[in-house]
């Protein structure tokens, strides 16, 4: 047990009750059927993935595995994670709102709980596969924090065939922190690739937990397709030329596509157009750099490409031991498709081998995002939305769909539901943070089409700012020009094209108002 001061005690009352205050209700009990079936957990998530990357979502990467999920399971096509790779696994992990000021790292504190500590209450074995990003010294490393078994990177982001390398966007240049369970690793075979190592470290603790009989969570969050992009050779070739007429017709087809799927209906979802900030494809024919623009994006595919090979073979295993129908398997990604170029590029450094370290970039990340605007790091839609997946046989309808509004603050109440376990209001005596989410427990297994949310969604990250509340949404870039609140009715205009601000002030007012009252009671500088 983590000691808990009476500082955090006290604040830990008066945030949860201002934040109720403020519309954001606290679980009062979690405590679900105990008739009900315990279903092992498998969580895997992706690193920097576009809406609109997978098959199954209008993508042309091959991704069968992943597809299957969506063909045997139930796709979600509002489900929102919080933008950012940090914010997003601590609010995943803990079922809370980022604290101080929207990072992440401050969840893991003493008076919250993880879903690893959760689960094992409820009488789970846990295991962690894959990026933490959530503190790399006890005692706030996935083994301190209620992982049985761990392995894989404590930090954000490293070299994909060999993590002891230097990472140049680090600190000056220093190694990411990599480790299992309780020690740091340092050094890495000549054959390694941190995705295919992640799958080998889960199938291996997913063999040795089923045999014990007690049910297991296994978190896997993939670095890919996160940078640095770095590919396989033989995973590259399969998507040379494929990208050669641009990011501009990319993001063309993949909404023509997600239309004739009936993934979105273009009334609802009006392409927004270029993004203003990207560069056309025109120009970009007249750029000596082609082939290097059109390699960042094969490697990128290739990435997801492997990822989802893996993931197979973590389905595979489950059929091999007998115990798919028995377990619950998820997929979703951290944030939306990555602008980010830290460092800049190099042009003459092709994409794919170790020893360069490149980024996809702007252009290509608002393709990955199609239909919607913006990217990571920002509150639009392509920021905030994730595809999402649920499979469990027998319980979640096969080839299933639904609308409801989702949020990873919602695991925590879901999971433990299906599990059977509840939330302890108290730790050594001292109260916990309670969870924000509400469970969709049922949604999955068709118990009800939709689940009421008592409260708006809310999000930050670096100045960006956002609240849904129904169907309207009112989002803040730090950006932009003037500086203004927009306001976008979602059931209507998903993409955010159509700003209501002007006609509907009374309303942009109110929810302003919500915005700052939680911002001001998580710690948020604005």
């Amino acid at each position: 047990m983590f000691p808990v001061q009476h500082l955090l005690s006290t604040r830990a009352r008066l945030v949860s009750a201002c934040l109720a205050l403020a519309g954001v209700q606290f679980a009062e009990s979690l405590q679900a059927d105990t008739g009900a079936p315990r279903p092992n957990i498998v969580l895997i998530m992706a690193d920097d993935m576009g809406w609109s990357d997978l098959g199954c979502y209008g993508g042309e990467i091959r991704t069968p595995n992943i597809d299957r999920l969506a063909a045997e399971g139930m796709r979600f096509t509002q489900f929102y994670n919080n933008g950012k790779c940090t914010t997003t696994r601590a609010s995943l992990l803990t079922g809370l709102y980022p604290r101080k000021g929207g990072r992440g790292l401050e969840l893991l504190t003493p008076n919250t709980l993880t879903l690893g500590e959760a689960l094992k209450r409820a009488g789970y074995q846990t295991g962690l596969s894959g990026k933490w990003h959530n503190g790399s010294k006890a005692p706030n490393r996935p083994f301190d924090r209620g992982f049985d078994k761990s392995y894989g990177l404590w930090d954000g982001c490293c070299n994909f065939f060999d993590p002891s390398r230097p990472d140049p966007d680090f600190k000056g240049g220093r190694v990411r922190p990599f480790g299992e369970d309780d020690r740091t690793i340092a050094e890495f075979p000549d054959d390694f690739y941190t995705t295919d190592a992640f799958t080998d470290h889960a199938l291996a603790t997913i063999r040795a937990q089923a045999a014990k009989g007690a049910p297991f969570f296994h978190y896997v969050p993939y670095t890919a397709p996160h940078y640095p992009l770095h590919a396989r050779p033989e995973d590259i070739a399969k998507y040379e030329g494929q990208y050669a007429d641009g990011w501009d017709a990319l993001r063309r087809a993949r909404y023509r596509r997600q239309v004739e799927m009936g993934i979105i209906d273009p009334a609802k979802f009006p392409d927004p157009g270029p993004n203003p900030d990207n560069t056309s494809w025109t120009a970009g024919k007249a750029d000596p750099d082609e082939a290097w623009q059109n390699r960042r994006m094969e490697v990128y595919a290739a990435m997801i490409d492997r990822m989802d090979w893996n993931i197979g073979r973590i389905l595979a295993l489950l059929d091999e031991l007998g115990i798919e129908k028995n377990t619950l398997v998820l997929f979703l990604a951290d944030n939306g498709g990555c602008s980010e170029t830290p460092g800049g590029n190099d042009p003459k450094q092709m994409p794919g081998p170790k020893e360069f370290y490149s980024h996809v970039g702007p252009n290509w990340a608002y393709a990955q995002n199609t239909p919607f605007r913006r990217y990571k790091s920002h509150t639009h839609e392509g920021g905030i939305s994730t595809p999402f997946l649920a499979r469990w046989p027998g319980k979640i309808a096969a080839g299933s769909r639904s609308e409801q509004v989702g949020h990873i603050i919602d695991f925590m109440p879901t999971f433990l539901e299906a599990a059977g376990g509840d939330f302890p209001r108290t730790r050594a005596g001292e109260p916990l943070l309670l969870p924000e989410g509400v469970s969709l427990l049922p949604v999955l297994t068709g118990a009800a089409e939709t689940v009421e949310r008592p409260a708006p969604l809310f999000w930050h990250w670096s100045g960006n700012r956002a609240v849904r509340d129904g169907d309207l949404k009112l989002v803040w870039e730090k950006a932009k020009d003037g500086r203004k609140w927009e306001l976008y009715d979602l059931s209507k205009d998903r993409t955010e094209t159509n700003d209501l601000a002007a006609a509907q002030p009374a309303k942009v007012d109110l929810l302003a108002r919500r915005w700052i009252a939680w911002a001001r009671l998580t710690d948020v500088k604005f």
